[in-house]
């Protein structure tokens, strides 16, 4: 595995950092009139005793080989709002977070400090995650618990991303795990939030919802397709024969799934495993940094920060993953809500984004009067269900927002779904 000896800065913005200034200046640039009484005062005696006086509000001679820290407030005015930046040394930081370009990363130095072990199990992190989300993840990936699945995964096979045994039965190819990250997180405009990958052979390829070019396209992605050509129309949309969403992601959408890997023909076979965990840092990092690199609207600049992107939650599971994030900054857009009579079906529930009890006599004494929020998504089972996810206008509306908060290029082109990766 090659080496990269560069720093890697996210991106292509150049962070502009404050100008230092002497706080000194304004500490002893004028006595106070307390001060001015006391310098008359002193006027009659010694020169001595004056010379002295003077010295205590004359700023002491800076040493050689130092230099002046300071803290400077400014204001930075981003999509309508202020904020206070404080700038330290060489590091800017606004209400504590630095800006995304700013934070340096060497590939070479991070190897380094890794131990045999880790730098074999995080040898695929390293050679297939996108450098944008590697430099935010990377003490993520230390972390015990993802060693612990690591380790489970190299058990099945999962090694690096070209000497992992063949067959193997863990899905998808190992070079495929972190196709998600090729979308940069400066540059996520969406987010659409999946469970498991597909379990069956060549199916999945590491994007929620997206299967390979001459693969059949999945029932799910059909729903979707279907709802784009009910907002679109016939003419500006015209389903695809293929289930690809490449193009998508590199638009700007981000497809993760839950869990991102499964074994064989074996649905949700590596959930609870760690990978929950990992992704929700994932969201975490989008909550901070998504759309940092996005032109502002007013002031046609990234400021480097985060200002908020589209959720997209298809859902019971989706929308629990959102449930803590901040609405004003996000625009989180949930599954359409059917009510169902719980006394005709046995389906899972949801009540807003929190689970609901399973067992008929626990809901016969819940307080919803004999009726159960039944959260839709594209899938068939939902479908069986009376599925009302086409209709919900999701696509438009995202981009209404999108819009709103960053201009006109901060749409997604959602009928453009020519693939662009391979295949």
């Amino acid at each position: 595995m090659a080496e990269e000896n560069a720093v890697v800065f996210l991106e292509d913005i150049e962070t502009k950092t404050a100008s230092r200034t002497s706080s000194a200046s304004t500490a002893n640039g004028s006595p106070s009139t307390g001060e001015s009484k006391n310098k008359k005062q002193t006027t009659l005696t010694t020169g001595k005793r004056q010379r002295t006086l003077m010295d205590m509000f004359t700023p002491a001679p800076k040493k050689e080989g130092t230099e002046e820290r300071s803290t400077k407030k400014v204001k930075l005015t981003a999509s309508g709002s202020s904020s206070s930046i404080a700038s330290t040394g060489n590091q800017v930081k606004v209400f504590g977070i630095q800006p995304l370009n700013s934070i340096p990363f060497s590939v070479s130095a991070y190897l380094d400090a890794l131990n045999d072990e880790q730098k074999q199990l995080l040898k695929l992190e390293i050679e297939c995650m996108n450098k944008t989300w590697l430099k935010v993840l990377k003490d993520e990936i230390k972390k015990p618990y993802f060693t612990t699945l690591k380790r489970l995964l190299w058990e099945e096979g999962v090694h690096g991303a070209d000497d992992s045994p063949r067959p193997l039965k863990v899905f998808p190819p190992p070079r495929d795990i972190y196709s998600w990250s090729h979308t940069p997180l400066g540059r996520v405009k969406v987010v659409i939030l999946g469970q498991d990958p597909y379990h069956g052979a060549g199916q999945a390829h590491g994007l929620c919802f997206s299967v390979p070019k001459g693969v059949r396209t999945p029932p799910s992605l059909k729903t979707i397709y279907t709802e784009l050509a009910q907002e679109y129309g016939d003419e500006e949309f015209k389903a695809p024969n293929h289930g690809n969403l490449s193009a998508w992601a590199d638009a700007g959408v981000l497809l993760l799934n839950a869990s991102l890997t499964v074994r064989a023909n074996a649905a949700n076979s590596h959930s609870k495993l760690g990978w929950e965990i990992f992704t929700e840092k994932v969201i975490e990092a989008v909550d901070k940094y998504g759309g940092a690199n996005l032109p502002d609207r007013e002031t046609g600049k990234a400021t480097g920060l985060g200002r908020g992107v589209v959720f997209l939650c298809w859902g019971r599971a989706a929308s629990n993953r959102v449930a803590r994030l901040n609405s004003t900054r996000h625009l989180i857009l949930h599954s359409p809500v059917r009510v169902a009579d719980y006394r005709s079906t046995m389906l899972p529930l949801t009540c807003a984004c929190h689970s609901l009890p399973r067992r008929r006599s626990t809901l016969a004494s819940y307080p919803l009067f004999g009726v159960w929020l039944l959260q839709q998504h594209p899938s068939p089972l939902a479908a069986a269900s009376g599925n009302n996810f086409v209709g919900n206008g999701h696509f438009k509306k995202a981009n209404e927002w999108l819009e709103a908060r960053y201009g006109p290029s901060g749409q997604v082109d959602w009928c453009s779904i020519s693939a662009t990766r391979g295949n």
